[in-house]
Parts: structure tokens; sequence; C-alpha cells
């Protein structure tokens, strides 16, 4: 793992003391949004810290001790013993995300249930042996074994589609991300910015080529231009997406049962804005 901006305890880059400071700040704020202190994230940062420096942070040939890992961390002896044989807990998704996520996938990018735009079809809700995609017709390409009307149901519990005037299932937005249910929500956003901060990383060392992980950014505009950029980025970013899906829904399909298929990817984009403070430094 190369080294940059740092070498020992005390002596760390300015740089990166600020860009630390800044990428902490908006995960403070969401912490004291939901009740959560100091005392509680000083304790998960042990199990953290424990858990990459045992999984990224070995040393070939040499097994992994307690003392290596409280030298690279800093946590206690005691605590990494403690923690490495605690089983940590992974994020798992929601069902409810795992499936639905997959069937989106097939609204948006499939023929058979897309207008002559490009946009996701309205869909009634049974096939009922009429011609025409229907909700019943779209969960299926996904699996047999789980009942439409259930998943309709939690969909519509997390604000993700809506039933129109002539009762048929609307996607509320081209990707599934729910308005409502909080251990969704919370499973993109780990996900989401675990990946993100990844790529950063990785472009931070010398790693070899470096992840796509790029922005736009203005300032000395107007709200309303502000406004007029949001939509515009809402909209090509999801052209992108769709682009982005159909490919990798097809490769997926030719890959998944090679024992090469081992690896995952995630493409995302995102829209920030927020009035310019008197110091940027101090922007959440």
């Amino acid at each position: 793992m190369a080294k940059t901006g740092s070498n020992k305890q005390g002596n760390v880059s300015p740089a990166l003391t600020a860009a630390v400071r800044r990428v902490l700040r908006p995960l403070v704020g969401f912490l004291l949004d939901h009740g959560l202190n100091y005392s509680w994230l000083l304790n998960e940062l042990k199990g953290v810290f424990v858990e990459v420096a045992e999984r990224e942070f070995k040393i070939p040939g040499k097994a992994q001790t307690d003392s290596r890992i409280t030298l690279l961390t800093g946590v206690h002896r005691k605590d990494v013993r403690r923690l490495r044989s605690e089983a940590s807990e992974e994020q798992v998704p929601p069902e409810s995300v795992f499936f639905g996520a997959q069937v989106v996938a097939f609204w948006i990018s499939d023929r058979r249930f897309l207008d002559k735009g490009g946009r996701p079809k309205p869909l009634r809700r049974r096939s009922g042996g009429r011609r025409g995609a229907s909700f019943e017709d779209l969960v299926a390409q996904v699996s047999t074994d789980i009942r439409p009307r259930s998943l309709l149901d939690e969909w519509l519990r997390l604000g993700a589609v809506k039933i129109d005037e002539q009762d048929r299932v609307c996607l509320k937005v081209e990707a599934f991300v729910p308005a409502k249910g909080f251990d969704e929500k919370a499973f993109y956003f780990g996900r989401n910015i675990h990946d993100h901060l990844a790529a950063a990383r990785h472009n931070l060392g010398d790693n070899g080529p470096t992840h796509l992980e790029r922005s736009v950014y203005y300032d000395e505009l107007s709200e309303q231009s502000v406004e007029m950029l949001a939509e515009l980025s809402a909209e090509e970013a999801m052209k992108a997406l769709k682009v982005v899906n159909r490919r990798a829904r097809q490769l997926q399909a030719r890959d998944r049962k090679r024992s090469t298929a081992k690896f995952r990817m995630n493409f995302g984009t995102y829209f920030f804005q927020a009035p310019d403070p008197d110091d940027p430094e101090d922007e959440t």
C-alpha cells in the first residue's frame, strides 16, 4: 500500500488533514441527526481499524498478530484480541433492495417494458392473457417464487412506485432509490459512500490506473441557475446510468456461470447544491 501525504504519526500533510476533516463533517452531521455521539463512533472505529488492518495490511508469509495490529492502529492489544475474536457484522441488504434492484434493472432496460421514448412503461398489474407487458410479467423475468402482489405492496410502502388513474403500476424514479424505508435507504447510503471513498482512496495512492471519480464544480451561481443545472444533471446522468445498466445486465448474463465471474462494479453520480459559505472549509 503506497503511502502519500504522511509518514510518521504527527507528521501528517496539512492538505490530507484538511481533506479528512472535510470528509468527516457530513458524516458527523449524519450521526448527530440520528442521536449517535462521539463515544458510539469511537467504539465502532476501534472495530473498523482492527478489521481493515487485519484484512489489508498483512505481511506476506507471516501471521497477522495482535501486537502488529496494535502497532498499526493504536488500538490497545486487549481490545484487538477481543475484536478479532468477534465476528464482524456485514451489512446485508434488505430483501426488497436485492430483489427490487433486479426487477428495476429489467424495467428500465428491456424493450418490452419501455415506451417509444425509452422510458419505463406504466404496467397493468396482471397479465390476464392479454397482449402487452404487465407487472406480473416484469417480476417473472427475475423470479417466479416472489408474488408480484407482495412486491407491489412493498414498493408502494417504500414510495418506489405509484398507481395511476388507470390502475397501472408506474415507476416513480428510474432507479431503485426508495422514498421511504430507512433500512433500505441506509443500505444504499453505506454501499454508495463506501464505493465512492474506496475509489478516491485508490486514486490518491500509487496503485495503477485510476478509477472514474470526477465532478463538475462552479460557484457564483444564482439559485435559479443551480436549479436548471440540477435538472440537466439528473436528465443526463439517468441517460448514462441506463446505458451502463443495459450493458451490465447483458454481460452479467454472459459471465455469471464462468469461474472468472468474481468481480463487482458500481457506477454512480451525484449532484449537490448549497449556499456559498464564507469559508469553503465550513461546507458540509
